[in-house]
């Protein structure tokens, strides 16, 4: 490990000397890329550099045991230091796991009301808030590409895009299915319902990442539909994209502009195809792991949202707490630590496995 610590802190320097030339500093994109690079990196070698000076002074200490005058303080050095080092190589371990190469793209969220109808859409509102909340609450973009409403102010389906560093790192856990239990505004009798809502979360394609042929793609106009409102436009400048091959249809007329629903369209139909293809490439490995968070199937309940209770659990670790309304306020990074964390000992066990 600690070769391959002190090899990341040798590129970090040599990144850092590149950035400072003429004809990199001049070439904008060149110095992005190194940017990046660089920046990808950095944490690992601050964690390097803690656990390397917690490491030099324990031998400090250690010398100067040898002295009585001493010896009681320099112990009580040596126990920190160790403790330091023992919790930086803990962290390092960490951030040296293979790094999921989607964590740092903008991300593509579809939501589908499913079994429960009016009470489903409704959820489905809800859940749509939830997570263009929390997008705000980290400062990033959020962009709706089609949207279907229920004349109740419901969602029947909903895709929007979110443009942030590490979108993908944070909502790649919600993927599944959404489960509401709650007495419905319409219910006289004040019988709890249960409902549920389908998410799917994409990493936006690059054109790197999967490149459509024009010639599998149908492509048609047509006038937005919709409850009313702000989203209906009144020339045909929807976009419906067919991709010939599998099937997959994708429609975007939230934009007044019909090339810029054309150009959001294309990105989702290559995040979905490329997430398609993703699936299919991980399942062809033989010794697939099989994630304690869940693999993301969108057929998988995921969380249950018991409004009677307040309560919020996720199935896949266990995790149940009683603040379902700040969580639907946005309040989600609790659970997602929860669930980044769980993914994270999970792959450090089958890493020891296969020491």
């Amino acid at each position: 490990m600690l070769d391959k610590l002190v090899a990341i802190e040798e590129k970090y320097h040599i990144l850092e000397k590149r950035m400072q030339e003429p004809e990199v500093y001049s070439d904008p994109a060149l110095y992005a890329q190194l940017a990046r690079e660089q920046k990808e990196i950095q944490p690992v070698v601050e964690a390097y550099r803690k656990y390397d000076k917690a490491r030099r002074d324990m031998e400090g200490a250690l010398e100067l045991m040898g002295d009585p005058d001493f010896k009681e303080m320099a112990q009580e050095e040596f126990e920190l230091a160790q403790a330091d080092m023992e919790r930086m190589e803990g962290e390092i371990r960490i951030l040296l796991l293979p790094r999921d190469p989607n964590d740092g793209k903008n991300v593509i969220i579809e939501i589908r009301g499913g079994a429960g109808g009016e009470e489903a859409a409704l959820f489905a509102y809800n859940l749509y808030r939830m997570y263009t909340m929390y997008a705000e609450s980290k400062r990033w973009k959020s962009e709706i590409a089609n949207l279907n409403e229920t004349e109740l102010g419901g969602i029947k389906e909903v895709s929007f895009i979110i443009e942030g560093d590490g979108a993908y790192s944070r909502f790649k856990f919600e993927s599944g299915v959404h489960r509401v239990q709650r007495v419905p505004e319409t219910e006289a009798s004040g019988r709890i319902h249960t409902s549920t809502v389908t998410v799917a979360v994409l990493p936006e394609a690059e054109d790197v990442d999967f490149k459509l042929d024009p010639g599998d793609l149908q492509i048609d106009t047509f006038r937005s539909s919709g409850a009313g409102g702000q989203h209906v436009n009144k020339t045909d400048s929807a976009i419906r994209i067919t991709h010939l091959p599998t099937g997959t249809v994708v429609e975007c007329q939230d934009e007044r502009s019909q090339h810029k629903n054309r150009e959001r369209a294309m990105k989702i139909l290559a995040s979905r195809l490329y997430e398609e293809e993703r699936r299919r490439q991980t399942e062809q490995v033989a010794a697939e792991r099989k994630s304690q968070v869940g693999t993301g199937d969108r057929s998988e309940r995921i969380r249950t949202y018991n409004y009677p209770q307040g309560r919020v659990t996720d199935h896949r670790i266990g995790l149940t707490l009683y603040k379902i309304e700040q969580i639907l306020n946005g309040a989600l990074d609790e659970v997602i630590d929860a669930l980044v964390m769980a993914d994270q000992a999970d792959k450090l066990k089958v890493l020891e496995n296969e020491v």
